[in-house]
């Protein structure tokens, strides 16, 4: 009896891969050539400046040391040092955590009930409705101060005038140290829980009708569908809605620039426009360190909310 012996190819997969090289090749080449433009614009525009601006923010760099950029005297961390000893800056951070503490919730808490309005109570005209609530949303950040600022005017604007009717006597809304900021807050709410509605509306298109009906036949109301059923199957849409409003507010600039100038005694600067001011003062290094101290501060924050917002289970 004889045993034949089977000769296995050994070369096959060596053969289908050296077969295959080529074109796959080509198709890498095609890839890289295609993102050439965006890497080399994301090079220049993007990466670069970042990583300069790192640079900056340990030098003393000032606007007349712009001819002659990396040949500044390396000061480490004192810019960072400055920063936290200036008391502008100190109450710039104060004003800021005042604007996103009340802000962000009063934010969510108007966005989560025009959408629970519009997702049930609404029935009628639900898209002019929704329409209207976006468009401050898509309106210029000029326009929209222009208005609040007749709105607010102490002698002829239309919310003291209201009062007036009531025998209230309003304020000097944004003259006042103790207005200014809540007058800076109701603006950026009005103008910003459009887009969290929007959210917030998908979200709860999202969450099954039937797990209501259960709820509602074991003897729950509403408000305990809304808090044991809702909430729950809405947790990562709120911590996406409260990421994104938070860092939006860490960094408003827009608001006291328009409308009061950081005033009245720096009772309304924020950080960022802090960080402006000193930009256009030609204190470049210690602009790109106050810019990497709120970049620091978001990052925080944006954890704290990962870590209380997110599913226990994840």
């Amino acid at each position: 009896m004889t045993t034949r012996s089977v000769r296995r190819p050994t070369g096959d997969r060596g053969a289908v891969k050296a077969s295959r090289a080529p074109g796959a090749g080509r198709e890498e080449r095609a890839g890289w050539l295609l993102t050439l433009p965006f890497l080399l614009l994301f090079l220049v525009f993007t990466a670069w400046p970042v990583l300069q601006s790192v640079f900056f923010s340990f030098t003393d760099i000032r606007n007349r040391d712009l001819r002659t950029p990396f040949a500044v005297d390396f000061v480490a961390f004192e810019q960072y040092a400055k920063a936290f000893g200036d008391p502008v800056f100190r109450q710039a951070a104060i004003n800021t955590a005042y604007f996103v503490l009340v802000g962000v919730p009063l934010t969510l808490t108007v966005a989560l009930a025009a959408a629970v309005a519009l997702n049930g109570g609404i029935t009628r005209f639900r898209s002019v409705f929704r329409l209207g609530f976006y468009t401050p949303v898509i309106t210029s950040i000029v326009a929209v101060a222009v208005v609040w600022r007749f709105l607010l005017h102490p002698d002829s604007g239309l919310v003291n005038t209201v009062l007036a009717w009531v025998g209230i006597d309003g304020p000097n809304w944004l003259g006042s140290t103790t207005w200014a900021m809540p007058s800076l807050i109701a603006m950026a709410v009005w103008r910003n829980f459009g887009t969290a509605m929007i959210i917030f509306l998908a979200g709860l298109q999202a969450v099954p009708q039937q797990l209501h009906e259960a709820a509602a036949i074991d003897g729950a109301n509403a408000w305990q569908r809304f808090r044991n059923v809702t909430v729950p199957i809405l947790r990562p849409t709120i911590l996406f809605v409260s990421v994104t409003t938070a860092i939006g507010y860490l960094q408003f600039f827009e608001e006291p620039f328009v409308m009061t100038q950081g005033g009245p005694l720096n009772s309304t600067i924020s950080a960022s426009m802090f960080t402006y001011q000193q930009f256009s003062f030609g204190n470049y290094g210690y602009a790109a360190a106050l810019s990497y101290l709120i970049f620091v501060v978001i990052a925080i924050v944006t954890l704290i909310q990962f870590r209380f917002l997110s599913d226990k289970e994840d």
